[in-house]
């Protein structure tokens, strides 16, 4: 297992750790547990930087370093959304897009031979905004509201690329 590999296994145990520290008793969790989650984008952004400065791109980190993200944001607005620091409608709206995602993954992975389609920009967008959103409501700075909705805007875009993407990638299967 090479260095970016491993960094994506620290993200998806970093998951419950977030859980238990958001959960706990603990004084100042939710800060804490923000602290977890932004070592959690370190680590996504290392990951990245290090498998493509370093030629170390495995097939296992491409499908592995996005499903550790979208695991962490999803725990991160389940636990936001349940606290009530967010409302319903944004976690709503990032669940449904990942769950469409993963589906057509899945499809052009295991049906399509072994596809897999990389991140778009504005997916890479969505995430940064996210995380800077997250960080904005928990710390209650200005404008934090509007941070979420730029994310959840992007998020929507990116989802239509990607669905953009998939549909000319079945017509030039099908051709």
């Amino acid at each position: 297992m090479n260095i970016p590999n491993l960094l994506t296994g620290i993200r998806f145990l970093l998951i419950p750790v977030f859980f238990l520290v958001f959960y706990s008793d603990m004084p100042n969790n939710i800060t804490a547990a923000t602290f977890v989650f932004i070592l959690a984008g370190i680590t996504d952004i290392l990951d990245g930087y290090i498998a493509r400065r370093y030629n170390m791109v495995t097939r296992w980190g491409i499908v592995f370093d996005p499903l550790a993200d979208k695991l962490m944001l999803l725990s991160v607005l389940f636990a936001l959304t349940h606290s009530g620091y967010l409302p319903l409608w944004v976690l709503t709206v990032v669940a449904g897009k990942e769950a469409f995602m993963a589906l057509g993954a899945a499809f052009l992975y295991f049906i399509r031979n072994k596809t897999v389609v990389a991140a778009n920009k504005t997916g890479k967008i969505a995430t940064v905004l996210f995380y800077l959103s997250i960080v904005a409501r928990v710390f209650e700075m200005p404008y934090n509201s509007y941070l979420i909705i730029a994310a959840v805007c992007a998020t929507v875009i990116a989802f239509i690329r990607y669905a953009w993407n998939f549909k000319n990638l079945e017509k030039a299967k099908n051709a």
